[in-house]
C-alpha cells in the first residue's frame, strides 16, 4: 500500500507540474472525442445497412450461391467429360494417322492387283471376241465362197445349156426333130 501512495503522490506531481500541458491535453481530448462522434454514428449506420442486407439477402444469396456452385461443378465434370472424349478421339485419330502410310501402301498394291487383274480380264475378252469375230468371218466366207460356187455353177451350167441349145438349134435339121420326137414316145410308152 504505501507503494500506491508514492505512485499517487508522482502523479499528482506530475500533473501539478503540468497543468497548462493537461488543459491542451484535455482541450485536444474534447476535440478528439467529438471527431469520435462524428465518426461514430456513420459506422453504426453501415453496421445496420450490413445487418438489414445481411437478413434480407442471406437465404436467396446462399440459394444462388449453392445453385452457382452446383452449376460450375457440374459444368467442371461435363467439361472433363467433354475432354476426355477429345483426348480419345484425339488418340483415335493420332492411330489413324499412324495407320494411314500403310493403309495407303496396301490400297495402291490393291490397286496395281487390281489394274493387272483388269488388264489380263480385258485381253482375254479382247482374245476371245477377237477369235469369235475370226471364226464368224471364216464362216461368212466360207458361206459366201459356197454361194459364189452355187451361183458360178449355174452360170455355168445355164451358159452351157444355152450354148448347147443354140449349138443343137444352129445343127438340127426338121428331119433331126421327128427322129428326136419318136425316140421320146417311145421311152415314154415303155
Amino acid at each position: 500500500m504505501h507503494r500506491v501512495r508514492r505512485f499517487a503522490v508522482a502523479v499528482a506531481a506530475v500533473a501539478l507540474a503540468s497543468a497548462p500541458a493537461m488543459a491542451a491535453a484535455a482541450e485536444e481530448a474534447e476535440h478528439h472525442e467529438a471527431s469520435l462522434m462524428d465518426f461514430f454514428w456513420p459506422v453504426v449506420n453501415f453496421a445496420i445497412l450490413c445487418w438489414v442486407l445481411y437478413y434480407f439477402l442471406k437465404a436467396p444469396l446462399s440459394t444462388y450461391l449453392k445453385d452457382r456452385g452446383a452449376s460450375i461443378r457440374k459444368d467442371l465434370v461435363d467439361a472433363a467429360a467433354i475432354k476426355n472424349t477429345a483426348t480419345a478421339q484425339l488418340e483415335e485419330i493420332d492411330r489413324k494417322l499412324k495407320a494411314l502410310p500403310g493403309e495407303i501402301d496396301s490400297l495402291r498394291t490393291r490397286g496395281q492387283e487390281e489394274i493387272a487383274a483388269e488388264e489380263r480380264r480385258i485381253a482375254e475378252q479382247a482374245a476371245a471376241e477377237r477369235d469369235r469375230l475370226l471364226d464368224q468371218a471364216r464362216r461368212d466366207i466360207d458361206v459366201q465362197v459356197r454361194l459364189a460356187k452355187r451361183a458360178l455353177t449355174e452360170h455355168a451350167a445355164n451358159l452351157a445349156v444355152k450354148l448347147a441349145t443354140d449349138r443343137i438349134a444352129s445343127g438340127m435339121t426338121p428331119a433331126d426333130q421327128d427322129r428326136l420326137v419318136d425316140r421320146y414316145l417311145e421311152q415314154v410308152k415303155h
